[in-house]
């Protein structure tokens, strides 16, 4: 099948009507992605006793991409197979944070990649979200 939408069980339902991923041909979009998880938490918040709440960066940005790499699991590919990757960030001032914890993930040989600020993302206690572009050829064999 060249063409399919995937909602991948065990991650964060969409909060709206589209899929975790949508294969066109060789080509995986995989939506905009965020630090939600399953249970409707996120991961990189803290609120302490007195209900301060704490946003850490780094630990979104890992969520999001491993959510993402779980996501094109699901399509049976990897994020070596990402292209090209745009990412939103709700402060720019957070772009040290994600960029250390991105090159965890991938390096100058990983994919093309934009990084633009948004005014806020669906959730108060979103930092990131990520959209993504995987190829990944329908007759590929496994080695």
């Amino acid at each position: 099948m060249t063409e399919q939408a995937i909602t991948v069980a065990g991650k964060a339902v969409p909060r709206g009507r589209f899929p975790h991923l949508r294969r066109a041909g060789d080509f995986v979009y995989v939506s905009g992605t965020s630090a939600r998880r399953p249970d409707n938490s996120f991961a990189g918040v803290e609120v302490d006793e007195f209900g301060t709440t704490r946003l850490d960066i780094k630990a979104q940005t890992a969520a999001v991409l491993e959510n993402i790499r779980d996501v094109l699991a699901a399509a049976g590919g990897t994020l070596s197979d990402v292209v090209n990757v745009t990412a939103y960030l709700v402060n720019m001032n957070d772009f040290g944070g994600y960029n250390e914890t991105y090159a965890g993930f991938f390096d100058e040989h990983g994919p093309a990649r934009t990084t633009v600020a948004v005014h806020q993302l669906p959730h108060p206690h979103l930092l990131i979200e990520i959209a993504c572009v995987a190829h990944l050829p329908v007759d590929r064999k496994e080695s």
